[in-house]
């Protein structure tokens, strides 16, 4: 959990305005507030580069208060965020899920109403546990609410994955469990994997920070074609292995697309995937990294993992982090925290009230 300081009650919210176009429509008659939860989420689980993803029960907590207009114009945002990011993340209009929002709305014709957003943030940045994914499902979501019409399932796919550029994180983002994604030309699909009843995950998470278009960049144009049938021989291991036969999971999380070619990005993340691979566990990087995530066979497997993680790396007193296990001292940047998290099997969520 984040060890991020809040904002002190008393201090003045920020108010920025956003003005609009003059042919959109107001979508509300009364105010509305509505209650979301997003899950983190971890992508490409070792050969299913960009294509594999699993929801996790780590969840950021959203609260968005909407009412018409007050001024004609333009909209009032007020934005205020606890936890992850909260010293860093903006404050006003330029917050990721509220421009999202507008341009949801405005491709429909409609205009942004007034908001007061309340972010708690769990989800780690920029360790590849998907916090854009669920910035883009949170908005995503919201927007369905205040649409009249609403988006329907697919819509709301096409729509955030067209925005995140892939759907891996976020088709378990926004519908949640375990998902294989593709593209159709220009149109995103996804298919829900029953996970199977004994698999877990294990994170270990850096205090070290990991852009993803940094992690992008170094991958290669082009890979032989035999590292190429080797991966596409894994990925299809990697379906049964979570699915059906879980004592398979090491040979199947087994990677030649993206890992060792990212080494020089996160050398200290992919030192203990090597550990931790050399001990028997299904270890591989989380996303772009830099984050580490263990598939599991078994409770005793995960605990397992854990410890030598605990013994690997130099992990934090468990009240500064919300997680079980670890020393007893602050965070610096060379530490890091240990998790063993559920699989969550409802991606975001909103309840909705008008007044």
């Amino acid at each position: 959990m984040s060890t991020a300081s809040s904002r002190a009650a008393s201090s003045p919210e920020p108010v920025s305005v956003v003005d609009s176009a003059p042919d959109l429509v107001e979508a509300l008659d009364a105010p509305c507030s509505m209650r979301l939860r997003v899950p983190a989420t971890s992508a490409n689980l070792g050969p299913g580069y960009d294509c594999m993803g699993l929801a996790l029960g780590l969840h950021d907590e959203i609260v968005v208060e909407a009412a018409p207009r007050a001024a004609e114009s333009a909209a009032e945002v007020r934005v205020d965020v606890d936890g992850e990011g909260a010293e860093a993340l903006p404050t006003d209009a330029s917050h990721l899920v509220v421009t999202l929002i507008e341009r949801i709305l405005a491709a429909r014709g409609i205009r942004l109403p007034d908001l007061t957003v309340r972010a708690s943030n769990r989800i780690p940045h920029s360790r590849g546990l998907g916090s854009s994914a669920a910035a883009i499902a949170s908005a995503v979501t919201v927007a369905d609410q205040l649409l009249p019409e609403g988006l329907d399932a697919d819509e709301q796919l096409q729509i955030g994955a067209r925005i995140e550029g892939h759907p891996d994180n976020y088709a378990p983002a926004l519908r949640g469990g375990l998902a294989v994604s593709w593209r159709e030309g220009e149109t995103f699909r996804t298919a829900r994997l029953l996970p199977h009843p004994r698999l877990r995950t294990v994170l270990a998470v850096p205090a070290a920070e990991q852009s993803t278009t940094v992690a992008r960049g170094v991958l290669p144009e082009q890979i032989p074609h035999a590292e190429a049938a080797d991966n596409s021989a894994r990925s299809a291991l990697l379906v049964h292995a979570l699915t059906a036969e879980p004592e398979l999971l090491l040979p199947a999380t087994e990677d030649r697309l993206h890992q060792q070619q990212r080494r020089g990005a996160f050398p200290a993340s992919m030192a203990l995937v090597d550990r931790l691979r050399d001990a028997g566990h299904a270890a591989v990087i989380s996303g772009a990294g830099p984050s580490v995530l263990v598939l599991a066979d078994g409770d005793e497997a995960a605990e397992a993992a854990r410890r030598r993680i605990g013994e690997a790396v130099d992990v934090v007193d468990p009240a500064a982090t919300g997680a079980e296990g670890g020393r007893d001292h602050e965070a610096g940047p060379d530490t890091w925290r240990s998790l063993i998290l559920p699989i969550s099997d409802v991606g975001a969520t909103v309840e909705a009230h008008r007044r």
